[in-house]
């Protein structure tokens, strides 16, 4: 009789403790305080090595060879990888600088010597996206020089005379007339402390490189538009020199009416948006493809024109799109949300859920001024509240440092400095 009067007054304690628990939070929502527990007990209980993870921007990969490294795209059940079609990109670029130069035939070749020059920057002769970047504009310029079946995408330093190994002049014809197409210069943007993609470099090189070639430049292209718009800003807009980058930034678009060649949007909002949905998605417990492929309960879908999912790969990517003096109006603002994946989801049925994100380098500008202002609008929009942490773009342990409580989150989106360190981020999530 004792033990059961025991039991009962056992169980009476903890339903009276229960309901204080709820008391204060009931007013704020039907569910509010119940979610708020039910979230709290599944952060604490979820392993972090079985938690959701998206890599984005820079797959995991080796940085010599371009082999993808499926240990990280595998982590768990629940990890994937979001960002863009590199090669249809890098082919997209290509093509509209060609498409420019027989366009502008008449005028292209600032010193009419018959020879087509133009100067490369290159973003991070370890990243697979500056890697197909540089291929493409070789091949459609027809100034690339393949080994072992693949286009070389080293920079050849100064190549004045045409005799670099690692490229080759290339010949066009244009109403009946062949011209030679040749890399005149080509580096690496990497500053004094370790940082790629890096902008005042560039703007430097641009410096140099006129001071040795002058108006043998006929064409400026970039990797991106950061280093893009530093040299159309040092040297090349002055020059009526067409420049061409890649990213869609706001103040690359802008520049298009002052004579910026073009740009190539990689749809940053759509790849923003898939960043995020794939969390959302995993940690609502639903078909991935929710809100992507296939309809939401709030409308967002998003068509096969803009992504493509590789299930090998377990990659979704987004599609490139040309942006040149015909179309550059429709992309003035690079952070507006995709409107067909533009809905608020219920935070009843789509609770909150709390998420690590980080940008490699914090003064990158696509990545500070377009993809994570783009980041926080989704974020509202998904019910997720994220904590954004800004690398320096040299070193992982400068964003690592940062991950020491990862208990503390549900999901965690990954942006690395290298490619192949996918393994400084996963060791902590597995402890």
């Amino acid at each position: 009789m004792k033990k059961l009067l025991a039991l009962v007054l056992a169980a009476l304690l903890v339903f009276s403790l229960a309901a204080c628990s709820s008391g204060g939070d009931t007013q704020t929502a039907d569910t509010g305080s119940t979610e708020a527990a039910d979230t709290a007990a599944e952060t604490a209980t979820v392993a972090n090595k079985d938690k959701p993870l998206v890599w984005f921007n820079r797959q995991p990969s080796n940085s010599s060879t371009g082999e993808l490294d499926m240990n990280a795209l595998t982590f768990n059940e629940n990890t994937y990888y979001v960002g863009f079609d590199a090669n249809q990109g890098a082919e997209l670029q290509g093509t509209m600088i060609l498409d420019y130069i027989k366009a502008n035939i008449d005028t292209i070749d600032r010193n009419g010597d018959g020879i087509i020059g133009y100067v490369l920057a290159i973003g991070d002769i370890g990243h697979n996206d500056s890697i197909a970047r540089t291929r493409g504009v070789r091949a459609a310029l027809g100034t690339a020089v393949e080994a072992d079946g693949v286009i070389n995408s080293d920079p050849i330093g100064t190549n004045a005379d045409g005799s670099a190994t690692a490229v080759q002049d290339g010949t066009l014809e244009v109403d009946g007339k062949t011209y030679i197409v040749r890399e005149l210069a080509s580096q690496e943007m990497k500053n004094s402390a370790g940082a790629t993609w890096d902008a005042a470099t560039a703007g430097n090189a641009i410096g140099t490189w006129s001071a040795s070639f002058g108006d043998q430049i006929d064409i400026v292209a970039s990797n991106n538009d950061g280093m893009g718009m530093s040299m159309f800003n040092a040297w090349s807009q002055a020059e009526g020199v067409p420049t061409f980058g890649y990213d869609a930034n706001a103040d690359a678009v802008a520049a298009i009416a002052e004579g910026y060649g073009g740009t190539i949007s990689q749809h940053a909002d759509v790849q923003a948006y898939l960043t995020l949905r794939v969390l959302r998605n995993a940690l609502d417990g639903v078909d991935i493809d929710t809100g992507i492929g296939t309809a939401d309960d709030a409308g967002n879908v998003l068509s096969s024109e803009v992504y493509y999912y590789d299930e090998a790969a377990r990659s979704y990517y987004a599609l490139n799109v040309a942006v040149t003096a015909d179309n550059y109006q429709d992309f003035l603002d690079s952070t507006k949300v995709y409107a067909p994946v533009g809905n608020q989801l219920d935070a009843t049925a789509h609770p909150q859920k709390s998420v690590w994100l980080n940008i490699y380098n914090a003064a990158d500008n696509f990545l500070s001024a377009t993809y994570q202002p783009l980041l926080q609008n989704y974020d509202d929009l998904l019910n997720l509240k994220v904590e954004y942490i800004g690398g320096d773009g040299q070193t992982e342990a400068n964003i690592t440092n940062r991950l020491s409580n990862p208990s503390a989150y549900d999901a965690f989106a990954i942006n690395m400095v290298k490619t192949d360190n996918a393994a400084s981020y996963t060791a902590l999530l597995s402890q």
